[in-house]
């Protein structure tokens, strides 16, 4: 039984010691785990410290054998809570992910999680009910046959191993702090910024658009003339059958096909065998597809990969390149919003969600005038004059415009404002773009019936302004 412990004893001490120090390195994560598992923020970043430093001081007890009563029954206790905290957690239905080992391993939790803990559990109960047994090394050795001798030894051998990856990991992780403060000061210098900034690519906008003329898949020749004869915005989708990314986007290009064709001719642009093309285009339903025969339009475009899409407006180049999904979708976005509206102008159908999802449409904005203000609570601007606009929501003067809050943001920062005006959510901007407005706090007036009747007013004064009340001529407001 004597050497069984002592194993026990090792194994336990190497996992929890190599478990702290990995904490202690990833202590932002574990600060993190801490919050998920349901302590108090403000109790997270003291326990990022004291539970790290707690494993390894009875990691430390359970290699001492009068202390490694101690040590077991430390671990058995923090084990028994962090198994109940995970158990309530996943009861709930989540799943965060746990920090045991710091960045050297976290996912997310789940029965395996439990099971693991159960087992050393089961060990460190072992340990703290043997007792203080001591070990006679050289008594034990001398008692076994030389097979089992050979167990010790590799005990041994794998304990002098674990100290030396302790060794390591504690100057990887050393190291790796000296290296993320290095970091952070060039972030802080504006490092971060810079090397996140993509140079733009392909043709400058408002250069003219290559001229091609391509087979079309379904038959015929198609011309970039010809598609400009149509007198709609024409989005270049540049693709081949082998790019898997292209391929997913593919079931996107069609609906928005379907979707904006009012607005926008979006003609995909492939190479490769006609045959195949056809097949992956009439699973989509997929319609206006060209063949390059190399990649001759992609290099007049200056197209170096796919997907990527181009706008082109009245023969000119109207955007720089988008690659992949994202930056395509938010072009097809922008691409199919009206122009700004005109001061007289009536506003046009823009659904928008409000905080509870039901859906308001600005074009039925009639009878009243109202200010539309365009928001963001992340703005710094915005929440130095938050205290001007309550003001005037509990206290409005007559003839004050109605108050109409289109803000950015999720609903819940939204919410934290603390508006008693109705408040519609504009993620993507479109309501604020086709007012011809790129900035917050701003905001425009819509008359009685419906159309606009002011110029944008930037900024805390000028918001201000236009929810002062407008004289009256006649019986009605000027």
């Amino acid at each position: 039984m004597g050497i069984l412990l002592l194993i026990v004893r090792v194994l336990l001490a190497a996992v929890f010691a190599v478990a702290g120090l990995a904490k202690l390195a990833d202590r932002e994560g574990s600060r993190k785990s801490m919050v998920d598992f349901g302590a108090p923020a403000f109790l997270g970043r003291p326990l990022a410290w004291l539970v790290p430093l707690a494993e390894l001081a009875c990691a430390a007890a359970l290699l001492w054998t009068p202390w490694s009563p101690w040590g077991a029954g430390g671990l058995l206790a923090m084990l028994i809570v962090f198994s109940a905290a995970m158990a309530i957690v996943l009861a709930r239905g989540r799943r965060p992910d746990c920090h045991c080992f710091g960045q050297l391993h976290a996912s997310p939790i789940g029965a395996e999680t439990l099971a693991r803990n159960a087992v050393l559990s089961a060990l460190a109960a072992f340990v703290w009910w043997q007792g203080p047994q001591p070990v006679n090394a050289a008594a034990l050795w001398s008692t076994l046959s030389q097979t089992q001798s050979i167990l010790p030894a590799v005990v041994v051998l794998l304990a002098v191993l674990q100290a030396a990856q302790l060794w390591i990991l504690f100057n990887v992780m050393r190291q790796n702090g000296r290296l993320m403060l290095r970091v952070e000061e060039i972030e802080s210098k504006g490092g971060k910024a810079k090397s996140q900034q993509r140079e733009p690519t392909g043709l400058k906008v408002g250069t003219p658009a290559p001229a091609f003329s391509l087979p079309a898949v379904d038959g015929g020749t198609v011309t970039l003339d010809s598609l400009l004869a149509v007198n709609k915005r024409i989005l270049l989708f540049f693709n081949e059958p082998s790019c898997g990314p292209c391929n997913t986007m593919l079931p996107d290009v069609a609906r928005w096909q379907a979707e904006h064709a009012e607005r926008l001719l979006i003609v995909s642009i492939s190479r490769g065998d006609l045959e195949a093309n056809r097949a992956r285009n009439a699973e989509h339903n997929l319609r206006r597809v060209l063949l390059q025969t190399d990649r001759e339009v992609e290099q007049a475009y200056k197209v170096v990969a796919t997907p990527t899409a181009v706008l082109i407006d009245d023969g000119t180049i109207l955007s720089r390149l988008a690659e992949g999904f994202q930056e395509i979708q938010a072009l097809v976005a922008q691409a199919v919003l009206p122009p700004p509206l005109k001061r007289g102008e009536p506003v046009p159908s823009l659904p928008l969600s409000d905080l509870d999802g039901k859906i308001v449409d600005l074009a039925t904005l009639r009878g009243r005038r109202t200010l539309l203000l365009f928001w963001n609570p992340s703005c710094g601007f915005c929440q130095r004059m938050l205290k001007d606009l309550k003001k005037f929501e509990q206290n409005p003067p007559v003839d004050a415009p109605d108050l109409l809050v289109i803000s950015q943001g999720t609903p819940e920062a939204i919410r934290e404002d603390g508006f008693r005006s109705t408040v519609l959510v504009d993620q993507d901007s479109a309501a604020a773009k086709t007012f011809g407005t790129y900035a917050t706090p701003t905001a425009v007036v819509v008359d009685e019936e419906g159309r606009l009747a002011s110029a944008v007013g930037e900024g805390a004064s000028a918001v201000l302004a236009l929810a002062k009340p407008v004289p009256a001529t006649n019986g009605r407001p000027a």
